[in-house]
């Protein structure tokens, strides 16, 4: 069977791709296109007999059994096996014996259909349990061959490994996480490869868990938590116990194109979070904590039309058409587009929002050359956003959380933006293993708002408010160019990569005498709004308008080579380091004589070196570790500081890390152990005063689990402890204090659960526990938030339409109790959690 690759849904995989793909990984892979897995491994020799030792059972369990026993690489949609039996086989057989023997009594079988083609061919029908219901319509599978001189990789939508354009890593066991994930400018990688905690969140989960913005993605991660309140205008994070912004987000790995308020889910194929400090992988525009990376959906070969309708409470309804196809003889050319609208009332008081959404991707794949091309746009209207408590006085205790559906803003506040984007990625094969790669991309987000700003004064929930307003524009440019190339030295195997990177961020703001508005006092338990009319929204100024604010660019060249000393990748050193520029500037904006001139301006150049290692003892257990650093940008003073848009030099951040990784076949676990430090901003409650000062210092562990446990039992999750304390603060004031807004303790668990098909064919449960414990408000340590727990619930349905193709319907209950809490209490902020939301869809496909 060398040379062989199975196809389901008329995908083509070459062999050479296959192979490739499979010495890239170290590892079996597993994967899914539209409703399809594939399976690649290296390929035994034609016909020699392997030991196979698969017990009864399920037929896709026996399946991922038999291509880790005999090394084969397959390709089939999951819905001809997910509730099919196999009896298992045992004892030496030749690889076509054995899948024939795995086969018997499925319905399904294989006929020649060429010099290197085998068709399987299943009946018209295969009943599925005792009822009628579960009659479904099988399509044919293709089995298919080809000569590694036809370069065809590209056929299957695979690069190479050296590429990076087309279909990403393909998914693991349970299709819920990828197999591999692009680590910054190192390209794809297997995650059991990668020196680094890194996580790829699929197409498939994103849809089961109905989510509508990354925040719901990355709900996913017990390193991250979302600190800003989920009716507002934005999304921001805390990884590993430090503050990424959704500015700091990267789309195909290029920064300052994503949306920097929000991300849609609408046009993603992948989310990938990467924790820890990436300065060597992807540039200064990384934090510290760690960088998320999305990654756009492409056509698959067969064409695509899904519709899904969806309903969210309290009265929301969002349409998605996912659309896609591919052309030429060889379906060279890929055209996907996603288009969304979804608007009303949600379970927050007074609050709507209007979301629209459009993404188009389109790619190119030939022999040598891979290019891909995406465009962008959403608009989202947020009446009465609701708004963080900027700040809570000192030496009191902090209130109680307010009932989740109160909203303290006034139902005349708005938050209106608009986002556009384009980003186009070429890459070239020079050489079979030798890739040279261009990318770049613009981005241009404007934001005109009216939105409140607390400051709770009580334990009793009186707080002090302040209108405000500051309409703004934020562009982003960003261009790579690199090399990715693979060679050996004698014993030595090297994958050496180049990189060099510019990126560059503008602010438009400001420019303009604000009005005043006067302070007023409100209870968070009670709000009184202000009377309808008493603040003139018409004629406030605009966001088109504003002058340049602030500017930081990125300029930077890394090298690195990854060393394989013992073959088979057992052990893989690299080396490299990243030398970058940091470039900020500040510019007065308010009207008058000293308008548009430079107000602050700073300039760092830093080499940031890095070494990683993974050894391998045997071929599904990894040991791993690095030391990498992060050349940050510091962000300027918030506007509830005293010291307003101050800006300050970039601030340097290390992590040492080591951790384990272990593939069980169908589920797979990590550990990981880890300290980063850096040096410390924020914002002092007493004086309002924004500084740097001091270094906070985080020391955890993390576990997590992902994959198929048993047949039709999918598990992802894990629990992070840190130990996030302040250091060399000034005068030791504060030395040995936990930081401010980092739990100790953080856990995440998801589950999904098949129902037998002779009890409920079709039906899957879902649940999912989210637990984060107290924290500290304050650097002094006497205010905390206490801890909180969220369940959601759900339920799947998955059955045949009137086409034959397959018709999911999806409910969900997020915060399943309906408690109410602090849901983070990071950057001097308090943020309230979600009241419980029911959320219905239907998706069709046609």
């Amino acid at each position: 069977m060398a040379g062989i690759a199975l196809a389901g849904a008329s995908v083509a995989v070459m062999a050479q791709a296959a192979a490739q793909a499979g010495a890239q990984a170290g590892e079996p892979k597993r994967a899914r296109g539209p409703a399809a897995r594939t399976i690649l491994a290296e390929a035994p020799t034609a016909g020699e007999p392997v030991r196979l030792a698969i017990p009864k059972g399920s037929l896709e369990t026996g399946l991922v059994a038999f291509t880790e026993q005999a090394g084969v690489k397959l390709v089939y949609p999951t819905e001809l096996t997910a509730r099919l039996e196999t009896q298992g086989i045992d004892g030496e057989f030749a690889p076509i014996e054995a899948l024939t023997r795995l086969l018997e009594g499925t319905g399904l079988t294989y006929r020649p259909a060429g010099a290197s083609t085998i068709t399987l061919v299943n009946p018209r029908y295969v009943q599925l349990g005792p009822a009628p219901a579960g009659t479904v319509t099988l399509d044919e599978l293709h089995v298919q061959g080809q000569a590694q001189g036809q370069g065809r990789a590209a056929a299957a939508g695979l690069p190479p490994p050296t590429g990076t354009v087309g279909q990403p890593p393909v998914p693991y066991a349970g299709g819920q996480v990828g197999s591999g994930t692009r680590v910054g400018f190192l390209g794809n990688r297997s995650v059991l490869k990668t020196p680094f905690s890194i996580t790829g969140y699929t197409e498939k989960l994103i849809e089961d868990q109905q989510a509508v913005s990354l925040a719901d993605v990355v709900l996913n991660n017990s390193s991250v938590r979302n600190d800003a309140p989920p009716y507002s205008e934005r999304d921001s994070y805390f990884i590993r116990g430090f503050s990424v912004t959704n500015l700091d987000t990267a789309f195909d790995g290029l920064f300052y194109l994503a949306n920097p308020r929000r991300s849609f889910t609408e046009g993603l194929e992948r989310v990938e979070i990467l924790l820890g400090p990436s300065a060597l992988l992807s540039g200064g525009t990384g934090r510290v904590g760690g960088t998320i990376n999305l990654i756009p959906k492409r056509a698959y070969d067969e064409p695509f039309a899904r519709l899904t309708t969806t309903y969210l409470s309290d009265a929301q309804i969002w349409t998605h058409a996912d659309l896609g196809r591919r052309f030429g003889e060889f379906k060279e050319w890929g055209v996907r587009f996603n288009g969304a609208y979804r608007t009303g009332a949600t379970p927050l008081d007074n609050n709507a929002i209007e979301v629209g959404v459009a993404a188009l991707g389109l790619d190119y794949r030939g022999d040598r050359f891979r290019a891909s091309l995406d465009m962008t746009h959403s608009t989202q209207n947020v009446t009465a956003p609701t708004s963080l408590f900027n700040a809570v006085a000192p030496g009191i205790a902090i209130p109680r959380a307010p009932n989740n559906r109160i909203n303290t803003a006034n139902p005349f506040e708005y938050n209106d933006s608009r986002y556009g984007m384009i980003a186009g990625r070429a890459e070239y094969d020079v050489l079979p293993d030798t890739t040279v790669y261009i990318a770049g991309g613009a981005s241009r987000y404007n934001e005109d708002f009216l939105t409140s700003n607390y400051r709770v004064t009580s334990p009793t929930g009186l707080a002090t408010n302040t209108l405000a307003i500051q309409p703004q524009e934020i562009q982003g440019l960003t261009g790579e160019v690199g090399l990715r190339t693979r060679f050996s030295t004698g014993f030595l195997d090297h994958q050496v990569n180049i990189s060099a990177v510019e990126a560059n961020n503008k602010n438009f703001r400001g420019g303009f005498v604000p009005p005043v508005f006067n302070p007023y006092t409100i209870n968070i338990y009670n709000p009184v709004y202000l009377p309808t009319g008493s603040v003139p929204t018409i004629g406030l100024p605009r966001s088109a308008s504003q002058p340049l604010f602030a500017q930081l660019s990125a300029r930077s060249v890394a090298i690195a080579d990854t060393l394989s000393l013992f073959g088979d990748d057992r052990f893989l050193l690299t080396l490299g380091g990243r030398y970058q520029e940091i470039d900020q500037q500040g510019f007065a904006t308010r009207p008058g004589p000293t308008q548009g001139q430079v107000t602050s301006d700073y300039q760092e150049g830093r080499f940031s070196p890095a070494i990683t290692f993974v050894l391998s003892p045997f071929a599904n257990l990894s040991f791993y570790g690095n030391y990498i650093e992060s050349l940050d940008p510091v962000a300027a003073a918030p506007l509830t500081a005293i010291n307003s848009n101050a800006l300050f030099p970039p601030a340097v951040g290390r992590q040492k890390e080591i951790g384990v990784k272990y593939d069980f076949g169908t589920i797979a676990a990590t550990a990981a152990l880890f300290e980063i430090e850096l040096p410390n901003a924020f914002t002092d409650p007493g004086t309002r005063i924004y500084s740097v000062s001091g270094r906070q210092r985080n020391r955890g562990v993390e576990l997590n689990v992902f994959g198929e446990v048993v047949p039709g039992l999918r598990l992802l999750g894990g629990v992070t402890f840190i130990d996030a304390e302040l250091v060399n603060t000034p005068g030791g004031q504060f030395n040995g204090k936990a930081a401010p807004g980092v739990p100790d303790t953080a856990f995440n668990l998801y589950a999904e659960y098949d129902l037998p098909p002779w009890l409920a064919p079709g039906l899957t449960l879902t649940g999912r526990a989210i637990y984060t414990s107290s924290m500290f408000y304050d650097q002094a340590n006497t205010q905390s938030v206490p801890d909180w727990t969220r369940f959601d619930a759900g339920l799947r349905y998955t059955t045949e339409g009137v086409n034959g193709k397959p018709v999911v319907f999806r409910a969900l209950v997020q915060n399943l109790l309906d408690d109410s809490y602090w849901a983070s209490a990071a950057r001097g902020f308090l943020a309230v959690g979600a009241p419980r939301t029911f959320i219905v869809s239907a998706s069709v496909d046609f």
